[in-house]
């Protein structure tokens, strides 16, 4: 089986499994979210992130595309954790004590 960096020349892993622009800590799933919630192209991302090239950046847009069902799972993911942890806050005893005080 090919590597990361044999399939796509600008990606590698990081120490956590997770696909990185080589040299960077940037991460690909960042550029993919970008792409989806701003609607940026590889153009405006170099702009947005001028110490990457436009090749990494089409690499990572590919890696992206390429693995878009295990980005959805990542994404997913992240979610539920950032939820249970709204939750969590929501149950805070300082937001207990504000609300009793009338202050949310």
């Amino acid at each position: 089986m090919a590597t990361v960096e044999k399939m796509y020349e600008h990606i590698t892993l990081n120490k956590n499994g997770k696909p990185v622009i080589a040299g960077t800590r940037m991460k690909v799933l960042q550029l993919g979210l970008d792409k989806i919630a701003y609607g940026w192209s590889p153009e405006e991302m170099q702009h947005q992130y001028p110490f990457l090239t436009l090749g990494q950046i089409y690499a990572a847009l590919a890696y992206f595309a390429d693995h878009e069902a295990e980005f959805e799972e990542e994404i997913a993911r992240q979610l539920k954790e950032v939820d249970k942890a709204r939750k969590k806050t929501l149950q805070s005893p300082m937001r207990k004590r504000l609300r009793a005080k009338g202050l949310l």
